[in-house]
């Protein structure tokens, strides 16, 4: 059996801004920093004296996510560029205001890109695929993953086996500081346990 669990990074500097997020590099604010801190003493209660690998973004805001709770849990993380949420292009950098107004194509397939240097959804789908397969099958029992709402929505998809051409149909993500649970079962069965439980920032 494999026990999976997803974080959403805490809240972010980008949240209370008005700034797009993507691929700039913020850092949590001092209120995300505490609801990441909750969310290390809580699952180190639930993980007692189990050992858990925690793979995350590099980005600042998961990163610094990820080190909170791998405090609590006596490891480091792993930091993984494929987990960096999707690159918005040219308007990274820019207010949420001027991606409304200047956006290029609207979003209406997998392929389409809001700016012509952004990825696709496809593109993201195609970045995170490789690392997927690789904790699927990996021997880690106990595996936590820190990562953002985007990239965290096509994970979801992939786990329960849509296809990615659905990825604009279906979003599967909630607020900052979501935590999911997923269970891989021996027989290959995929379970979800909780999805973007928002209780552990508390």
């Amino acid at each position: 059996m494999k026990h999976i669990i997803t974080v959403q990074h805490t809240q972010s500097v980008h949240h209370t801004n008005g700034m797009v997020g993507s691929w700039t590099d913020w850092d949590l604010t001092e209120f995300g920093k505490k609801q990441a801190d909750n969310i290390g003493k809580k699952l180190k209660e639930e993980f007692q004296s189990k050992t858990a690998v925690i793979y995350s973004s590099d980005l600042k805001r998961a990163k610094q996510t990820a080190e909170a709770i791998a405090k609590h849990l006596g490891t480091e993380p792993i930091f993984r560029q494929e987990l960096r949420e999707r690159n918005l292009g040219k308007c990274c950098g820019k207010s949420v205001e001027w991606l409304r107004e200047n956006m290029e194509h609207p979003e209406k397939t997998i392929d389409d890109r809001l700016f012509s240097d952004a990825e696709s959804r496809r593109d993201v789908w195609n970045r995170l695929q490789p690392f997927f397969n690789e904790v699927m099958e990996s021997d880690e029992e106990n595996v936590i993953i820190v990562s953002h709402g985007d990239l965290l929505s096509i994970w979801n998809a992939m786990y329960i086996g849509l296809p990615a051409e659905s990825c604009c149909q279906v979003e599967i993500h909630g607020p900052s500081g979501g935590v999911s649970h997923m269970i891989l079962d021996d027989d290959g069965k995929h379970r979800v346990r909780h999805i973007n439980d928002m209780s552990y920032i508390i």
